[in-house]
This record gives C-alpha cells, sequence and structure tokens, in this order.
C-alpha cells in the first residue's frame, strides 16, 4: 500500500507545526533548567552564609581577614576567567536582549558565565560579602536559555527575557513578580508574540522549584496592616525616605562604574584588586559597627523582625546600605535584590520610631518597597515581589503608592536605574570591541 504524498500546502504546515512545538519544548525545558539552577545556588548560598557565621562565632575578627582577601580572589577569578560576570549580572542581560551580534551576546550570557557566577557569587557570601542570590539567577536564567537556543539567533532575546523573568520567580518564588520584572525592567514593553512563552518558561521554572524545596513565602507570612489616620503618613514619609536613599545608592555605583573622575577614578581602574580590598576592608567595618548582622543578603534579620514585629538595630539600615554599596562597586559577582529589602526595612525601622502606635511590620513593609522602587525605579515589580514575598495582599495599596512616591523621588537623585544605567556601559563596551574586530579583519 503505497503512503499518501503531502502537498506543498501540507508540508508547510507540518512544518510550522513542528517550528511551534520545538519553541514550546526549548521554553519549558530551559524553565526546568533555571528552576533546578535557582534551587542550587539558594542552597548552596545558605550553606555559604551559615559557614562564614560560624566563623565568626569562633573569631570576632575573622572579617577584617577573610573578607578583603575573598574580595581580592573574587575579583581576581572575574576578571581572569569569567568577564562580564561581576555584578548583579541583570544590566548584562539587558544589554545582551539589545545585541544583534551572535558572538556579542554569549559574551554576557553564556554557560560558561553562568557556571562562574554560580561559583563567585557563594564565594562572595562565603566571605562575607554584602550580596543576594536573585540578580545572579536572573544572569543565569538568561544563559541557560542562551546556551539552549544557540542554533537559533532569532529567537535569542525572547529567550534570555524568558530566562530572566523565570530567575526571579524560581529565586523568589514569586511567579507574579517575575512575569512584571520580564515586561517593566528587562524589556520595558509588553511584547504579545513571546509572552505566553515566557509565562510558561515561569511556569515551569516555579513548579522545578515547587517539587524540589515546596511552596513557600519568602519573607514568611504576615497579616499586618495600617489602621485609619496618622497611620498613612507613614507611607509618603517611607517613599521620600527610601526613594532618597535608593537613588543615593544606585547614583553612586553608576558614578563608581563609569569611573570617578580624577585621580582617584584612574587608581581604581589601573589596581582593581587593591580596590576590591578597600571595598572588602570596608564591609567588614560595617559589619564589626552593626553587631554581624549586615552580612549576606539580610533575609534571616528581616525576616525575624517581620515575624516578631520587632524593630531593627537603628543603625542597620544604613549599615546595610554601605555594606551592599562595597560589595556592589567592588567588581565582585553578586545582587542586591535582598540586600535593597533588607536595607529598606532598615530604614523604615527608623520610621517607625515617629509612628509608636502604628504596627512595625507594617512600615518595614514599606520601607523596603519604598528603597528597592528607588534603587531600581521599577515601581511595579517593587510592590508585586515585597506582596508576593510576604503572601501580604491587605498592604498592597499602601505599597503601591510608596513605590511610586519612592520612583519619584529618586529621580530627583538618579535620573535612571541602575540596571539600565549599567547595561549602558556593557553596549558601549561589546559594540567597541565589534568595531575593534572590525577594523582588524579589514
Amino acid at each position: 500500500m503505497q503512503r499518501p504524498h503531502l502537498t506543498e500546502r501540507q508540508l508547510r504546515l507540518v512544518r510550522v507545526i513542528s517550528t511551534r512545538w520545538q519553541r514550546r519544548v526549548i521554553f519549558v525545558a530551559g524553565g526546568v533548567a533555571v528552576g533546578a539552577a535557582a534551587v542550587g545556588l539558594t542552597q548552596a548560598s545558605d550553606l555559604a552564609q551559615l559557614l562564614f557565621a560560624r566563623l565568626l562565632e569562633k573569631w570576632r575578627y575573622a572579617s577584617f581577614v577573610v573578607t578583603p582577601l575573598g574580595f581580592v580572589l573574587s575579583v581576581f577569578l572575574t576578571l581572569r576567567f569569567f568577564p562580564n560576570s561581576q555584578g548583579s549580572g541583570i544590566p548584562q542581560a539587558i544589554a545582551a536582549r539589545q545585541l544583534g551580534d551572535h558572538e556579542a551576546r554569549g559574551r554576557l550570557v553564556s554557560f560558561r558565565i553562568g557556571v562562574g557566577k554560580i561559583f563567585l557569587t557563594v564565594l562572595g557570601l562565603l566571605c562575607g560579602a554584602s550580596v543576594g542570590r536573585e540578580g545572579p539567577t536572573v544572569q543565569i536564567g538568561a544563559s541557560i536559555m542562551f546556551a539552549i537556543g544557540r542554533m537559533s539567533p532569532r529567537r535569542q532575546p525572547g529567550l534570555i527575557l524568558a530566562g530572566a523573568a523565570a530567575g526571579v520567580a524560581a529565586a523568589f518564588n514569586t511567579p507574579l513578580a517575575g512575569i512584571v520584572f520580564g515586561i517593566e525592567e528587562m524589556s520595558r514593553a509588553f511584547e504579545v508574540r513571546t509572552s505566553g512563552l515566557i509565562i510558561g518558561t515561569v511556569i515551569a521554572a516555579g513548579l522545578t522549584s515547587l517539587a524540589l524545596v515546596g511552596n513557600y513565602a519568602y519573607f514568611g507570612h504576615t497579616a499586618t496592616t495600617l489602621g485609619n489616620g496618622v497611620d498613612w503618613l507613614a507611607v509618603p514619609i517611607c517613599g521620600v525616605v527610601g526613594g532618597l536613599a535608593g537613588g543615593l545608592f544606585s547614583r553612586l555605583v553608576i558614578l563608581v562604574a563609569f569611573g570617578l573622575p580624577g585621580r582617584l577614578g584612574l587608581l581604581i581602574k589601573r589596581h582593581p584588586l587593591a580596590f576590591a580590598f578597600a571595598c572588602g576592608l570596608g564591609v567588614a567595618v560595617c559589619g564589626y559597627l552593626s553587631g554581624d548582622t549586615i552580612y549576606g543578603t539580610g533575609y534571616a534579620q528581616v525576616k525575624h523582625a517581620l515575624e516578631s514585629e520587632a524593630p531593627l538595630p537603628e543603625s542597620f539600615g544604613v549599615l546595610k546600605l554601605l555594606a551592599t554599596l562595597f560589595s556592589t562597586v567592588s567588581g565582585i559577582p553578586g545582587g542586591i535584590f535582598s540586600p535593597s529589602l533588607a536595607a529598606g526595612a532598615g530604614l523604615g525601622s527608623n520610621v517607625a520610631h515617629f509612628f509608636p502606635g502604628t504596627p512595625m511590620g507594617a512600615i518595614l513593609l514599606l520601607g523596603m518597597v519604598s528603597y528597592f522602587a528607588g534603587v531600581v525605579q521599577a515601581p511595579i515589580t517593587a510592590f508585586v515581589i515585597v506582596t508576593e514575598m510576604t503572601d501580604n495582599h491587605a498592604m498592597v495599596v499602601p505599597l503601591m503608592a510608596a513605590a511610586l512616591i519612592a520612583y519619584g523621588s529618586s529621580r530627583l537623585v538618579c535620573k535612571e536605574g541602575v540596571y539600565h544605567a549599567l547595561a549602558k556601559g556593557f553596549l558601549q563596551r561589546a559594540r567597541a570591541d565589534n568595531a575593534c574586530a572590525s577594523g582588524n579583519a579589514q
């Protein structure tokens, strides 16, 4: 019996269906891989912080040796073996989406960089850096999706976007925040063609995380809320304080990244290892003054304060901000998501002194969302992520208001969010490298 011959139209239809299913499989498989990588990084990061805390229990002054030397080692390995893995990793993912050249993208997001990012982020936490793992998970997610889709350059911008969104979703167990982050921060637009595939990738990453570690709210469950009248005055105050502080942090990071003026900027550029040592020493000083509370992500301190409705130490917010600033500008790989939320909680705790009758937890949440929105200038992502992380929907309206006020306040100090400003630096270097390579070829 002879097989029926397919017409040209039927063959085209088969090819279209095959391509669509292939694309869906790529996105889902990538989401599973991103979820697994996020869980692995989480567990390794927790272990690293525990080991550093035990070291401090044995010798209180260990940070004055371990932290600066650890920063030097991390920056050396970054420059020597994993270039473009420094910092959060989100600016690299943003820049990679905007580049049209396949090789240029590969220098910002690749399997090699993803592996290095995991190793060096854990190293930073092992030596007491005030960094988070969520930003690195974004670059890792983008790198995984880029590696999976290497054979299809046209799809790479969508793959990088999906990997970044899945990274946020899996790192925080916040699927909505992952999608909003992809739209507001990564692409600054809603892409209809890839929206369904991004959601599918986020779902795959989220289900993988759920299967491996179970369902949880990042900072636990809190039902705290604002009362009537004077309690609501905390919203604009936290918004202004957090927004200005976040804008100042971003401006300083951008200033150092693009080169300080004069001799100091030249010295930093010429001697990155010495600068990393000085930054590590700065973190150690902040840690000593804080009673060893500002190292790592700040997760444990904030979760305890929210669950117990207890204030954080008065100096915690400022010292956490400074320690995160030193860690960020040093050049070591590490994110600012969790440390920013912790610094914001500390600033909120300071504001709470002026509102003795207002629930402490509510003002901590306002401080967190305000400072974070001030740093990244992505207000929707800020209030969605804090709402999901605390499973507190009663605070949605005040968190939205505080985030918008913080966004406006931050722009008085810094005209652009830190991620997009730093992404421009990576774009400039990538295009300069391409121009240099073209010139040499000619």
